[in-house]
């Protein structure tokens, strides 16, 4: 048992059905924490992990077995603030080394009042979750969860149906990056990871970001050179407001790039439907197939939802080409309109830390924008 644990006080997590997991909490709860419960197979990025905005609503059990060995820090946040409902591990470390670290991970997500449950059997966990699929799940204090805590527990919905992206989206629009950049983008923010935005201003990009529910005419009014659709939290399905606005702007000849939550959303629109994935893809580790090349990239991922269709293509959506799709399950990973110069991609490219196999599709956006510019 670590110093850190021998802090802690009894702490469990209940799953809905019904299994219970005993380990340490390292803070007060000021109630039961009720989420979704998941796994990632990251071996670091835990930080970048707690602040991406598509783990809102979700408990997230990192199934490496050390977690907080490298601290936090200011500078490799993807939010402002960590967005997930809970943290699970097998250990929370409690010093920490790296010259970059500011302060240790424990502290730091008890000041967001976000609770973590150590010493727990996360091999067994995510066996268990692998198996059943996803489950809903409450944190709680001590050895046995209370009536409140199963009442917590029954009331938390379910992941399908929900428009998270509405609210973690910003509310007022924002400039990321050099107002004299030579290359517009407008970026809508359904949960959107603060690595892509600096990986557009890498690139010679300004970037206007605005809510999730901004109206196609404001976007097309700011005239720019390319539209992106960003990853985010929830079903694809209830973002509703969505689909009609990317049409529009897509019928316009603009290019329109879509990641993760932007890409189940491209799917939306021309036509296809979505799926919620039994366990998901979350890690750094995922290989795809790049179906017009044949290599296979290894990719960072995040995400509960896919595209529904296969290599064959999309059904209900025959504009739509597949590019790529995961070597594991076979699901759709890339799409491309066959004549307007939009395309997105269910994994992440922007990853850091990660796999950087997909890093090109930032290019590859820019070239459609240079392309659009001079037709």
């Amino acid at each position: 048992m670590t110093a850190a644990s021998l802090l802690a006080t009894p702490g469990f997590l209940l799953l809905e059905d019904g299994t219970l997991f005993l380990g340490r909490l390292h803070h007060p709860l000021a109630g039961p924490a009720v989420a979704e419960v998941v796994f990632t197979t990251g071996m670091s990025g835990y930080q970048e992990t707690f602040t991406d905005p598509s783990f809102r609503g979700q408990i997230v059990v990192m199934t490496a077995p050390m977690i907080g060995n490298y601290g936090v820090n200011t500078e490799d946040l993807e939010s402002a603030v960590p967005q997930v409902a809970g943290v699970v591990v097998r250990e929370l470390s409690e010093p920490y080394s790296n010259w970059r670290a500011e302060q240790g991970l424990g502290p730091w997500l008890a000041t967001a009042h976000v609770p973590v449950l150590s010493e727990v059997d996360t091999r067994r966990l995510t066996r268990h979750l692998r198996s059943g699929g996803v489950l809903r799940g409450v944190i709680g204090a001590g050895v046995a969860p209370s009536d409140a805590d199963r009442a917590a527990l029954e009331a938390c919905p379910s992941m399908a149906g929900l428009d998270l992206a509405s609210r973690v989206s910003t509310r007022e629009r924002y400039l990321w990056g050099d107002p004299q950049a030579p290359h517009h983008i407008v970026a809508y923010d359904y949960g959107i990871k603060r690595n892509i935005l600096r990986m557009f201003e890498a690139r010679g990009c300004r970037v206007t970001v605005v809510p999730s529910t901004t109206p196609a005419a404001e976007v097309l009014a700011e005239r720019p050179h390319g539209v992106f659709l960003s990853n985010g939290p929830g079903d694809p399905e209830a973002v509703t407001y969505a689909p009609a606005a990317i049409r529009s702007i897509a019928e316009s000849g603009i290019p329109i790039f879509g990641i993760c939550l932007g890409h189940q959303l491209l799917g939306l629109t021309f036509g296809g439907a979505t799926t919620k994935l039994p366990f998901g893809h979350r890690g750094g580790n995922h290989p795809v197939k790049d179906l017009t090349t044949g290599e296979v990239l290894i990719t960072s991922q995040n995400h509960g939802f896919a595209v529904e269709g296969g290599p064959e293509g999309v059904p209900g959506a025959p504009d739509l080409v597949v590019t790529h799709v995961n070597l594991n399950d076979g699901t759709v990973e890339g799409l491309r309109h066959r004549s307007l110069p939009v395309f997105g991609v269910q994994y992440h490219p922007e990853a850091a830390p990660g796999p950087h196999d997909a890093v090109p599709h930032f290019d590859e956006f820019l070239a459609a924008m240079a392309g659009h510019a001079t037709a």
